[in-house]
């Protein structure tokens, strides 16, 4: 086995066998029935849920002086008020697998809304997040936090491992992580917005506002193009919305009301994304070795804690639940969770460390991906400071 720098999860994910990984039918088996469906009116309280929280923070905010000396607590702000905002993030995701409410009308609406309102073009995250859904952890067909490949071939691998490795080295562990933290939590929704960063290969350059050329048609076929622009339709009218805004009310005033806090909700999804399907000590897969439970069970449950789970209703403790059946709404998914836990003791991955200290490991370890010779397994490579030489 390679050098792998174990996390929480203490090499359980590496020593899963193929056998421990439940059917879906095993896994619908252990669930009742009507956790699968979803109920309209308990979607709706917890969406009022997130409105109330969200107005009360909103009160605050009002009551600021936008002054210069005022920054400081301007920046407290925005980290609260994205935080509770986050909540309104994951109710649009829910619309958007089909969680929220049997009325579809009812649903796309609100999740189109939702969305628009956090300048997500709907439609083109909906299809492209349900192509992640298929293939996750798959390194050639997954759609997001797709490693780089050390020797990879540049037709089913990505290639540049090897020189992330030697960069890695050049700025040594601790730079590189920070350098990775604020690479991924700042600049990384909107780069894969537009460019499709950390996509799969198979993809391209896709850009989630424009499916054509010169742009990746890869993830938009037939009516998905139409919807894109659809999509676009939302976040131009609330972009119009915001300069209106300013216009009325001053720059420095949507600043600290809007644009400060959308950064913060952008942060805390990359968090989640990343933390969900990114650790130490969970492999990537090539084609032969993966299938969509498989994968699915790759996912990582974490602690969050309660305020974190009841203002982001428990996206990043019960994720696993939802990578296998994404029907199933978040309030039923906590409750599952407990279920395939117990059922699927040796495939159900939870790891218990602290969410600073997880992104911390992720940001200064998972540099690129080796393959196991013989194996389908891609395992996580990074540069040990301690040691004179490469970990590959």
């Amino acid at each position: 086995m390679s050098n792998v720098k174990f996390s929480g999860l203490k090499g359980q994910a590496l020593a899963i066998n193929i056998k421990d990984i439940p059917s879906l039918k095993e896994f619908q088996d252990v669930i009742p029935a009507h956790f699968f469906k979803s109920n309209t009116k308990t979607s709706l309280r917890y969406l009022l849920q997130s409105v109330l929280i969200q107005a009360v923070v909103f009160a605050i905010g009002s009551r600021i002086p936008c002054t210069s000396t005022m920054i400081p607590i301007w920046i407290l702000y925005a980290f609260l008020s994205g935080t509770t905002a986050m909540g309104f993030w994951v109710l649009a995701h829910e619309c958007g697998h089909g969680a929220f409410s049997r009325n579809k009308t009812l649903e796309t609406v609100i999740g189109y809304l939702l969305h628009s309102l956090l300048l997500v073009p709907y439609f083109s995250w909906q299809r492209s997040h349900a192509v992640h859904h298929r293939f996750t952890n798959n390194v050639t067909n997954g759609e997001t936090h797709v490693p780089l490949v050390i020797n990879g071939n540049g037709i089913t691998e990505k290639v540049g491992g090897e020189k992330e490795i030697a960069f890695s080295k050049l700025l040594g562990k601790k730079k590189y992580g920070i350098f990775q933290l604020v690479l991924h939590l700042i600049f990384g929704w909107p780069a894969y917005l537009l460019t499709g960063s950390t996509g799969g290969l198979k993809y391209g350059t896709s850009n989630h506002f424009w499916p054509t050329k010169p742009f990746s048609k890869e993830l938009w076929p037939s009516i998905w193009a139409k919807k894109v622009w659809i999509s676009d339709i939302g976040v131009v009218l609330t972009l119009l919305g915001v300069i209106f805004l300013i216009s009325k009310y001053g720059i420095f005033s949507i600043m600290g009301m809007y644009v400060g806090p959308l950064l913060v909700v952008n942060c805390w999804l990359v968090v989640y994304t990343w933390l969900h399907h990114t650790d130490t000590d969970v492999p990537h897969l090539s084609n032969t070795e993966f299938s969509f439970m498989r994968g699915a069970f790759l996912s990582i449950d974490r602690p969050y804690g309660q305020i974190l789970n009841f203002l982001h209703h428990h996206i990043g403790s019960s994720h696993v639940v939802h990578h296998v059946c994404p029907t199933i709404p978040h309030y039923y998914a906590k409750k599952a969770t407990v279920l395939i836990k117990r059922a699927f003791k040796k495939a159900y991955l939870f790891n218990p460390d602290p969410i600073h200290k997880a992104l911390w490991n992720v940001a200064c370890n998972c540099v690129a991906v080796k393959p196991e010779i013989n194996e389908g397994k891609y395992l996580w490579q990074s540069y040990d400071d301690k040691k004179s030489h490469n970990m590959y």
